[in-house]
């Protein structure tokens, strides 16, 4: 049989499977070389990222190029450290960088290998990238990318040659874990997530200044009161991570909790920086603005931060006209629906010591019979780019084996879903497994983790199961609401 007839057949079986009305037909339908689902959004171009499981994508533009610089999760148990065919040598996953100027033809470029270990115990996760000449005591001729590594802690590489980063300076050491960092290019301060010595969590906070990224300033340690060192009683839920509004707005927003008992915590950045710094728990509630706990069932991974949005609905109100939003994202952990379902949140934090949820946005899970299909099903993360090409006006919302949705916030009241893309499966996707009686089964799924968007309009994903990432632009009528021709 050719390779031609083949993958016809494959095309034909796919779109039986899609289009049939049995649920376990149709949980089946990822097939290689089945083409993605997709509507109103186009693939642009595609990398296969070495094979590597990818957490957090973040594109700079540098100069005359655009540059995609992606975080890694540890290796498999069937690739615990891939080969690098640039240099034919098996590295542990760390950083990929890739060259995305022409967005139809990205070009991997390097390579800097991670912590040692498989899946969530080895790899470097995070990424954030900052201009020397944007930060007050930067090389101007520096590119610099800081990068949480595992438990060794965090590093500054130059990455002003992409092709050939230089490493710069180490922050933290013998840390329990690191993970989703935030860095204010124009302040230098960098909020990143640590395991400090003596804390009684995983993940909480160290603050650091990295105006001067050779010479990293610690401002200070922080958390929730309860996990600081020498505490007794419950512990409060661990860190995720946090999302900055700079001097400006002058505002932290923190996200607790992951998938269960989560808390979304409002932060004066001036206090944080500049209160008493002693880790008690009078010093920890000092800049707090106010908490939102969540349900037992759900947990914020992403806290995003949108002040100011003029609502329409309520354009003729003598008061409430404007409203500040933040979009809290939980993060699916369960295969296969094991768990209550993780979703996106939508909460008015406009009376900030009164934070309240307006709304919310899910899948539906019988449009594709997604518990069925294999791995994780439920939200993970949004895009955290505030360019004005899609701020406030549309969001992107990483939903592991239901691909990328692409929902319309104007009215954040009531988000509507204007889009999705759910890649095709390739050699190199990885199998997600379950027990069941006792017996593990394994299914092969797409499983889209983050997502990011860069000033020209194109939208990145990574996934979770070696897949690659996927550049995509939108299409029709949700192209138009972000003003692109």
């Amino acid at each position: 049989m050719s390779g031609f007839v083949r993958l016809a057949i494959l095309v034909v079986v796919y779109f039986l499977l899609n289009f049939a009305g049995c649920r376990g037909l149709h949980a089946q339908a990822q097939v290689i070389g089945a083409p993605p689902e997709a509507s109103n959004m186009h693939l642009v171009g595609y990398n296969d990222l070495q094979g590597r499981s990818a957490y957090q994508p973040t594109i700079h533009h540098q100069g005359d190029r655009w540059i995609a610089y992606i975080g890694h999760h540890g290796g498999t148990d069937a690739a615990p450290d891939p080969v690098n065919p640039l240099t034919g040598k098996a590295e542990p996953n760390g950083t990929s960088i890739v060259d995305v100027t022409d967005p139809a033809h990205p070009k991997y470029l390097h390579h800097i290998p991670g912590q040692e270990g498989k899946y969530e115990s080895g790899g470097a996760q995070m990424v954030r990238v900052c201009d020397g000449k944007t930060l007050p005591k930067g090389d101007p001729n520096a590119v610099y990318m800081l990068r949480a590594v595992g438990s060794q802690g965090h590093e500054i590489w130059n990455v002003a040659d992409p092709a050939n980063p230089v490493p710069v300076a180490r922050v933290g050491e013998g840390l329990k874990d690191t993970h989703k960092n935030w860095w204010e290019c124009d302040t230098g301060i960098a909020y990143l997530v640590s395991g400090a010595p003596g804390w009684r969590v995983r993940r909480m906070t160290q603050v650091y200044d990295l105006s001067n990224p050779a010479h990293p300033v610690k401002i200070r340690d922080f958390g929730l009161p309860g996990q600081e060192p020498g505490s007794t009683g419950a512990v409060p839920t661990e860190l995720h991570g946090a999302i900055s509004t700079g001097p400006q707005g002058n505002r932290v927003y923190f996200g607790y909790g992951t998938d269960k008992g989560g808390i979304m915590q409002i932060v004066d950045r001036d206090k944080l920086l500049h209160g008493p710094k002693e880790p008690t728990p009078e010093n920890l509630r000092y800049p707090e603005i106010s908490q939102l706990t969540m349900s037992a069932f759900n947990g914020a991974h992403t806290t995003f931060p949108m002040p100011g949005m003029a609502i329409a609905e309520f354009a003729k109100d003598k008061d409430g006209q404007k409203r500040d939003i933040v979009m809290i994202v939980d993060e699916a952990i369960r295969n296969e629906c094991g768990e209550p379902r993780q979703m996106v949140w939508f909460a008015d934090v406009t009376t900030e010591t009164r934070p309240m949820i307006i709304s919310s946005y899910t899948v539906p899970e019988a449009s594709g019979n997604f518990c069925e299909r294999g791995g994780r099903f439920g939200s993970h993360s949004s895009n955290e780019s505030m360019a004005g090409v899609y701020y406030k006006k549309l969001a992107f919302i990483a939903f592991f084996n239901a691909g990328v949705r692409a929902l319309d916030i104007r009215d954040p009241f009531h988000p509507k879903e204007v889009g999705y893309f759910i890649p095709s499966i390739t050699a190199a996707t990885d199998k997600r497994c379950v027990t069941v009686d006792g017996k593990e089964r394994c299914k092969v799924a797409i499983q889209t983790n983050n997502v990011e968007t860069d000033d020209r309009g194109y939208i990145y994903i990574v996934d979770r199961a070696n897949t690659g990432m996927h550049i995509l632009e939108m299409t029709g009528a949700a192209r138009a609401i972000a003003g692109l021709k």
